[in-house]
């Protein structure tokens, strides 16, 4: 067939307008993922991407899930093994509570004396005026002993710090947040991410026994609600997220609390210990909600524009994350299967922020 240079454009044309309408259409995953038709037709280069899966294989990620428009658009590993997702357990409880607080059972403002969250040791009587709001935003000033007794040892003294002046990423906050959790909602915090979370948007691998409670007793009554996910089920979490609470045309989560949520309350420079959050290069984090939310700080791709402005991110020790990318309509789960296992691979926020960089730059409209 011999074709006309008008026919050569208009066909040029139209394929440009298909590849926008792919980008640009928000989709979501059914019973599986549905992958795009090319990286090309979504702005990504094949050749690029390829190049990310080979630093991968010589890396310690063991599972990662790229999306874009709500379709796959690069996937690496075993997507379906749950396993272990540290603190990114935090993150998942956050938009949890968004509907029990639109209910009016959950008020953020109540102290941990009218929640009745009493520990094993007395509260001192400057940390009874700590909210549930400054749980969940790691600002409550209480430093009993919890959890993880590693953090707690980068704790300030006791009594040192009034509620909601500062900042200090230590576990029995974030324990005693699930323990409010489960008092105001009248349910088990397992049983919640199945019927609040799991069966609403589909998730293919949530497994309601893997899930462990791990008691942090004698030190606390609070214990660790250790989650235990898949990578493609994160996923699923991060673009539930991405799509402010919405889910193939239903509120799966009240408008306006992922925003509340993922909104910079405590900027970088705040973040107590330091050593959790990058000072330099792009793994430059605040803190809102129990979502880690990114603070440019003057540096390139600052919190307004660029391709990091609005983004926020779950984090989890070893390697496990889940950064939402609203300005490219992008999610990115990346998994290491080494919490329960003994195996000893890791990877640190700094080496995942390389991997970060590696898919911005395959996201580019003339690679």
């Amino acid at each position: 067939m011999n074709w006309s240079a008008t026919d050569l454009r208009k066909l040029i044309l139209l394929t440009a307008a298909l590849m926008a309408v792919e980008a640009a259409t928000p989709t979501y995953p059914g019973a599986k993922w549905e992958s795009v038709q090319t990286p090309e037709s979504v702005g990504f280069s094949s050749a690029r991407l390829n190049v990310l899966r080979a630093w991968l294989k010589v890396n310690s990620t063991t599972a990662m899930h790229v999306s874009v428009g709500g379709r796959t658009v690069f996937e690496y590993g075993d997507l379906s093994k749950s396993t272990k997702v540290a603190s990114v357990r935090k993150s998942i409880l956050a938009p949890m509570f968004g509907r029990y607080v639109a209910e009016g059972k959950v008020d953020l403002n109540e102290t941990v004396v009218e929640l009745g969250l009493n520990d094993v040791q007395p509260f001192l009587d400057i940390e009874k005026e700590a909210t549930l709001m400054h749980l969940l935003t790691a600002r409550s000033g209480i430093y009993h002993d919890s959890s993880n007794q590693d953090l707690m040892a980068l704790s300030p003294r006791r009594g040192t710090q009034e509620p909601g002046t500062y900042f200090q990423y230590q576990n029995w906050d974030f324990d005693a947040a699930g323990t409010a959790f489960e008092k105001l909602s009248a349910k088990n915090i397992f049983d919640a991410v199945g019927s609040d979370l799991a069966v609403p948007i589909g998730m293919q691998d949530y497994d309601r026994k893997l899930q462990r409670r791990n008691s942090a007793l004698p030190a606390s009554v609070h214990s660790e609600y250790a989650m235990y996910l898949s990578t493609r089920d994160l996923a699923r979490i991060g673009l539930l997220m991405l799509r402010k609470g919405e889910w193939g045309g239903k509120q799966i989560i009240p408008k306006g609390w992922t925003t509340r949520i993922t909104t910079l309350i405590t900027p970088q420079n705040e973040i107590h210990p330091r050593t959790i959050s990058s000072t330099t290069g792009p793994g430059r984090w605040g803190y809102g909600m129990l979502w880690w939310v990114w603070d440019g700080g003057g540096m390139p791709g600052n919190i307004t524009t660029g391709p990091y402005a609005g983004a926020y991110m779950a984090m989890g020790a070893g390697g496990q994350f889940i950064t939402v990318l609203p300005a490219l309509d992008v999610v990115v789960t990346h998994k290491v299967h080494n919490m329960d296992d003994g195996d000893r691979r890791s990877m640190s926020l700094e080496e995942f922020s390389a991997i970060l960089e590696m898919i911005l730059s395959a996201n580019c409209s003339k690679c």
